[in-house]
């Protein structure tokens, strides 16, 4: 999660024009293309000024010719754009320099054009496309050995790859620029690549190398006095605190947030970071039990978000909040805050915030509301998963046609060499080509199977834990209900019952046929009673508990959004209770692969599902009458193969068997190797 930190959004280039509210129209003396260029070069003019300019510059550059003086004025046009994000035509003025450029073979511009490009599409969030066009600009980069520019767009390259959740190759990336970087006389962008590799380490868990990187980044910022109103030395301490708080260190993360809040200038320079760093004090105070101040200053930080629109901050608080009520017992504000969290997180949009008001919901709504979270969270955390997962290779499909281009643009360099040595050097080659794509591959399907597994023992823990906490609430009240009514109802019925007895001194008729009324009615209710005593003291173990209910949605949506007729059977009588969650989890993803593997291929009328165990093992069996497929093959898709393994996780057997036309049958066992002996209550 990237909330409780900064992340420096690294420009093309260091210094921004500030936009200010004069509407003064700028000096015209010499309607000229080369007039306005200088206009958007010179610091003293100011923003409104720049912006006609921009426009003007961008007009007349369609009457002239192709020039050096004509790509330089398109060059600082552009680059006013970019860094004010103030898009005027910009399709134009990109297309035309980057034209311009190949035309009059100059290839640093084509390169500056890539990037102007890249920026934009950065600045967008169309982050596969500008990770392109920064490794295009890359490539003419290197080949001319401009260390400054090169440097610098690997450092936008690296926060590409972190915006789109690639850390690893962020990381690799930001060290080469790093590399570059810290030789060039510019303190400010080592500032920056440092931050960044700070930042990308914590998402890696890689918490020590974070503070270093961020430590580093506040030694250069104090050395060579780096100040502006972003105010970059607050921002690193925020940085540094979040990253102990992140290892569960709050007391250390308390003392660099208070360090940081000592700028008295963050509340009106950069209200977004006073606000993050108030929230992230507060959090830390209320994990190590410190109550002093609080809740006022989430209520602060809250505030202050909701009137600058800083809803995406507000989300972070309101969570935070709700946890600290929830921690205070004090449920009804703690879903308040919740349930205000889920209305911001649908006005932002953005998945982390709608993900983490799901995931705090579910912790303190009563158990259906925690239910429906829990299961909204599952939907959009499997989404987010797939797009990730398509996202990365996209990037790496992107990355390996560079690495094509370049070592064709080597054969070239090396046709005139005997063609022994040309054999020799493409197949050594290839095949480095082949084991490192290999190597790629292996690498990511096994980061991708951990990060899976672990979401969803996470996700499951979670609603295992809301069903533990429902049952024993539920057997505790069922108990004081039976004492009640057989210490306090019984107690008082027997001790009537007595005193009727002394009734017998009397002995006439009329009083004595009474009394046996009375007795034998109070002997009836007295029976009645015990009987419910002891009825709200016994287990009712036919309830479904929560992995079958999960499987139940699952089999419901299958029939509600496809033509196939579903039959299916679960046991009831497999005691759940006593299965690991590990298995529950490979079951359903088992059977979740199963579906959508016969819905995309085996365009079948009827499914049959049947889910049933015995004291040793638990059996799954999935069939359908679809077109079937040869289960000889030797490649097999990721599906299935995700079935299989999953199977061998739990030292299960799978045995598929189908023929063309007459449709495939999964048949799956699995043993009950964790068994518990649960005890019933009497």
């Amino acid at each position: 999660m990237k909330k409780g930190l900064i992340l420096i959004s690294t420009l093309l280039f260091l210094s921004c024009n500030e936009k200010n509210g004069n509407d003064e129209q700028p000096i015209n003396s010499n309607d000229s293309l080369n007039y306005y260029s200088k206009i958007l070069s010179d610091d003293k003019k100011s923003y409104q000024e720049k912006v006609i300019a921009s426009k003007k510059a961008v007009e007349l550059s369609k009457t002239k010719k192709n020039s050096q003086a004509k790509r330089e004025a398109l060059v600082n046009v552009i680059t006013f754009q970019v860094i004010n994000q103030d898009y005027y035509r910009f399709d134009f003025t990109y297309k035309t320099l980057l034209q311009d450029a190949i035309t009059a073979n100059d290839s640093i511009n084509i390169a500056n054009a890539y990037r102007y490009r890249a920026s934009y599409l950065k600045n967008n969030t169309v982050y596969d496309s500008a990770f392109y066009y920064y490794g295009e600009s890359e490539k003419i980069y290197e080949i001319f050995s401009d260390e400054l520019n090169l440097g610098n767009t690997l450092l936008n390259k690296s926060v590409v790859q972190f915006y789109s959740n690639d850390f690893l190759r962020a990381d690799v990336t930001g060290v080469r620029a790093y590399n570059i970087l810290k030789n060039l006389d510019d303190n400010y962008k080592i500032y920056l690549i440092l931050t960044v590799l700070g930042n990308i380490n914590n998402e890696l868990s890689e918490y020590d190398k974070a503070l270093e990187y961020h430590k580093e980044a506040l030694k250069i910022i104090e050395k060579y006095d780096i100040d502006n109103s972003q105010h970059p030395k607050a921002t690193v301490i925020n940085n540094i605190g979040h990253t102990y708080k992140l290892q569960k260190n709050y007391k250390q993360a308390v003392v660099y947030f208070n360090l940081a809040l000592q700028n008295k200038k963050l509340l009106t320079d950069t209200p977004d970071l006073y606000v993050l760093l108030l929230d992230n004090l507060a959090y830390c105070k209320f994990k190590i039990k410190d109550y002093a101040g609080l809740p006022g200053m989430f209520q602060e930080s809250l505030k202050i978000s909701d009137s600058l629109q800083l809803y995406s901050n507000s989300v972070y608080t309101l969570n935070h909040l709700s946890e600290f009520y929830a921690e205070k017992n004090d449920l009804e504000n703690a879903r308040k805050s919740s349930e205000r969290a889920i209305k911001l997180a649908q006005i932002t949009k953005l998945p982390v915030d709608i993900l983490s008001a799901l995931k705090q919901s579910s912790l303190v709504f009563p158990s259906d509301e925690a239910r429906k979270y829990s299961q909204d969270y599952i939907r959009i955390n499997d989404s987010l998963q797939q797009k990730e997962r398509k996202s990365q290779e996209k990037f790496a499909r992107i990355q390996l046609e560079t690495d094509e281009i370049i070592q064709e643009k080597e054969g070239l360099v090396e046709k005139n060499r005997t063609l022994l040595y040309v054999f020799v050097v493409s197949f050594i080659l290839v095949a480095l080509l082949f084991i490192v794509r290999a190597q790629r591959a292996r690498t990511r399907e096994l980061l991708y199977k951990q990060a899976q597994q672990k979401a969803n023992e996470d996700i499951f823990n979670l609603m295992m834990s809301q069903q533990s906490i429902i049952d024993e609430s539920r057997n505790k009240e069922k108990k004081r209900l039976a004492q009640d009514l057989h210490d306090g109802v019984l107690g008082r019925m027997f001790g009537l019952r007595l005193n009727l007895d002394s009734l017998n001194n009397n002995n006439d008729e009329e009083t004595v046929k009474r009394r046996f009324e009375l007795l034998n009615e109070l002997k009836t209710i007295e029976q009645d009673i015990r009987e419910i005593s002891h009825d709200l003291n016994r287990e009712k173990q036919v309830l479904i508990n929560n992995f079958v209910s999960i499987v139940h949605n699952l089999l419901e949506e299958q029939q509600s959004s496809y033509q196939a007729n579903l039959k299916y059977t679960i046991d009831n009588s497999v005691n759940w209770d006593k299965v690991n969650n590990t298995v529950k989890i490979n079951m359903y993803r088992i059977l979740q692969e199963g579906l959508q593997n016969i819905n995309k291929y085996a365009n079948a009328k009827n499914i049959s599902i049947e889910i049933k165990g015995d004291s040793e093992n638990l059996y799954l069996k999935i069939k359908d009458d679809g077109i079937g497929f040869d289960v000889n093959r030797k490649s097999k898709g990721i599906g299935m193969q995700n079935m299989i393994s999953r199977t061998h996780d739990c030292q299960g057997i799978i045995d598929i068997s189908s023929k063309k036309d007459t449709g495939t049958l999964i048949a799956i066992t699995i043993p009950l190797v964790n068994k518990q002996i649960i005890v019933e209550e009497a």
